[in-house]
């Protein structure tokens, strides 16, 4: 019995798949299923039964996990201290972000983050909401960045920011003469948007949902033009004049300042997207972790173009997955 042996048992159990678990440890699917066959033999018990697809964990099987993944957790544990060096901060964070997070923040808070740790090894991987909770659970992320956070039995939240929800109209469109006859955020009534083509997310999403009572309680009648999954083509559909919409005001900020949005203050409301911060409750957070936390929440009332960048930071260690998820940022 060794240790990759445990591992590549514990990770085909957390990603219920011999595949995943196969090119997570750099081997064949084959391999990885003769070593969890050779476990069973070792022990002579069945842990996974391969009868049904997807494969269940028999009795012995979640009891076996439990222990191995402890066990696995006390080596990493011990190894981590082992190479840490005086205080710097030295272990890899990977953090899983939805892409509005990402595009929005994540450039500054790197930079700030890694001229303060230069032997921080920090990835940001940017992905569909729901692949965020699954990356945090099965442990292939630290921590995740989520809007609308929800804690669950495996997953904790913590707060991080919110960020106010502004009227997005192209520069042709008559409400946006309001922003040019007047000086600083101009004010429109939700009244204004009876009848307005709305640019809407994709109905199930949590924003979706606050946008659509935001307009049931003031019974004002928008008709939905367009509906998207993503901010970023939400966007693009306004700038063309397919409509208008409801976004977080720091998703736009590089569009309102090229000229090619235009955003307005809705009259009273006070809507705003929550930003939470997700990781495993039973897993306890690295000093990289916790002090990336701590940078993000210091900084979390800050506006998008204050976010601290030192002249002397060093390049962004951020690997993108666009290969994951279709380029956009949901909800």
């Amino acid at each position: 019995m060794n240790f990759k042996a445990l591992k590549i048992f514990c990770d085909v159990t957390k990603l219920r798949s011999f595949s995943k678990a196969a090119e997570v440890n750099g081997i064949s699917q084959s391999n990885a299923s003769q070593v969890v066959h050779h476990l069973e033999e070792h022990l002579g018990v069945q842990l996974i039964d391969r009868s049904t697809r997807p494969f269940v964990m028999t009795p012995e099987g979640e009891k076996y996990f439990d222990g191995a993944r402890d066990i696995c957790r006390r080596l990493e544990d011990l190894e981590r201290e082992v190479v840490r060096v005086h205080d710097q901060v030295a272990s890899r964070l990977t953090v899983a972000a939805i892409y509005s997070v990402g595009l929005a923040h994540m450039n500054r808070w790197l930079r700030a983050f890694l001229s303060q740790h230069p032997k921080a090894d920090v990835r940001v991987e940017y992905v569909h909401p729901e692949r965020v909770y699954e990356a945090v659970e099965t442990e292939q992320a630290d921590l995740g960045l989520v809007s609308y956070p929800v804690a669950s039995k495996r997953i904790e939240t913590l707060p991080w920011r919110e960020e106010r929800l502004v009227l997005v109209v192209d520069p042709a469109h008559p409400l946006a003469e309001r922003s040019r006859s007047g000086g600083g955020l101009a004010t429109v009534s939700i009244n204004d948007l009876e009848g307005e083509r709305l640019i809407a997310s994709q109905q199930g999403l949590q924003i979706r949902e606050e946008v659509d009572s935001l307009f049931a309680r003031h019974k004002v009648g928008v008709e939905v033009a367009m509906e998207f999954d993503n901010i970023e083509l939400m966007k693009r559909a306004i700038e063309i004049g397919a409509g208008v919409g409801l976004l977080p005001e720091p998703t736009v900020t590089p569009e309102v300042a090229a000229g090619t949005l235009v955003k307005l203050s809705l009259e009273g409301e006070q809507l705003a997207r929550p930003l939470g911060i997700l990781y495993r409750r039973d897993r306890e957070l690295s000093e990289t972790a916790q002090r990336f936390i701590k940078l993000l929440q210091d900084h979390a009332n800050e506006t998008t173009t204050a976010a601290p960048t030192p002249s002397h930071a060093k390049p962004v260690a951020a690997v993108a997955r666009e290969s994951l998820e279709p380029a956009g940022a949901p909800g």
